[in-house]
């Protein structure tokens, strides 16, 4: 593996157990890598990051919750899983490492890159042109994949897996982008219209991305040519295996582990302890099923605790230049899911049914 490798994920602190573990730092990569990249190193760090938090929050209230343990993408034993929820961290990281490389580029953040005026002055449509400053996704992909996609140098089925979500999550970024148009012509007319491409908001696309996991795709792999190891047969029928799957769809090689209990091999906490929602203000009906996909299909109940909270209230401003608050205190009503008496976590009343996380 290259050296530059390295320090995609592990200039990330906290998230450097995201993709790899590497006893590599910033400094080996300062002595070995390619000075060029360096420029766009806080840029993936940030990138990485974003994405991460946003399959914190996709996830907040299903069975997997993006835990740091799953971030890893890999077992102690080194066997990196291959679960639906795998192909959802790597699209939403790979989407995030793409976004924030061309968020920074349309902002001039780089000296060797801007914004997208390729199609400038051409005719898009009825009564409207391009121009303006479309974002450089061109650019953001490019970059984002000399980077992402250098993690991965195998050519096993696992391999080609995160390659093919990786892509899907950069994908992602393409399909939502919007038009944006500014009105031309005599006192408002609007006559003509200039447009250009923005990107959407992150949130856009890990909605979009977690539509895409919903409906994720398990490769069956011909055994039979996989067995003759890293040989042409072998590889061909893997590669055969992805070719018929579109590029924007997230796939899968093995089922889930059941989250509902805890597995410490594999990192899983269970959701024995886990917050629920059962009433509140404009919640979902996802978010109001919580309770039970969390607790009751896994054999836990439902618990409520009643917490008092101080918080600063009422307050004023008084001359000169003091702000005086008084101390309210308000009850909150929590829930949380907690094992039954005299039973065990490991045994829920109703067990997973197709991939509930």
């Amino acid at each position: 593996m290259k050296s530059h490798t390295f320090i995609i994920f592990t200039s990330i602190g906290i998230y450097c157990a995201t993709f790899q573990t590497s006893a590599w730092s910033v400094n080996n990569f300062l002595m070995t890598g390619p000075k060029a990249y360096l420029t766009y190193s806080t840029s993936v760090a940030v990138g990485a990051h974003s994405g991460i938090e946003e399959c914190k929050h996709q996830f907040t209230w299903e069975r997997w919750n993006c835990p740091e343990s799953a971030l890893q993408l890999s077992t102690h034993n080194r066997l990196r899983s291959a679960t639906r929820e795998t192909s959802f961290v790597h699209a939403i990281s790979s989407a995030g490492v793409m976004y924030t490389l061309t968020r920074n580029c349309s902002m001039g953040d780089f000296d060797n890159c801007g914004c997208d005026d390729s199609r400038n002055g051409r005719v898009g449509g009825r009564g409207w042109v391009w121009g303006g400053c479309s974002d450089n996704v061109e650019f953001g992909e490019r970059i984002s994949k000399l980077f992402v996609d250098a993690l991965e140098t195998g050519q096993d089925a696992r391999a080609l897996m995160n390659l093919h979500n990786n892509e899907a999550g950069r994908l992602s970024v393409k399909a939502t982008m919007k038009r944006t148009c500014k009105c031309h012509g005599v006192s408002g007319s609007c006559s003509i219209q200039t447009c250009w491409l923005q990107l959407a908001e992150f949130r856009e696309i890990g909605n979009y991305l977690k539509i895409k996991y919903d409906q994720a795709q398990k490769l069956e792999m011909d055994k039979k040519r996989m067995r003759a190891g890293n040989s042409a047969d072998s590889r061909g029928a893997t590669a055969e295996t992805f070719s018929m799957v579109l590029a924007t769809e997230l796939v899968f090689l093995e089922d889930s582990p059941d989250y509902c209990v805890r597995n410490a091999s594999l990192g899983l906490h269970g959701t024995e302890g886990r917050e629920c929602l059962q009433s509140g203000k404009n919640l979902s009906q996802w978010e109001r099923r919580s309770c039970r996909r969390l607790c009751t299909e896994c054999g836990l109940k439902v618990e409520e605790k009643r917490t008092e909270i101080v918080t600063s209230c009422n307050c004023k401003f008084h001359w000169c230049c003091v702000v005086r608050c008084q101390q309210c205190k308000q009850v909150v009503t929590k829930h949380y899911c907690s094992r039954r008496d005299g039973s065990s976590p490991s045994t829920p009343r109703r067990r997973n049914r197709g991939h509930k996380r």
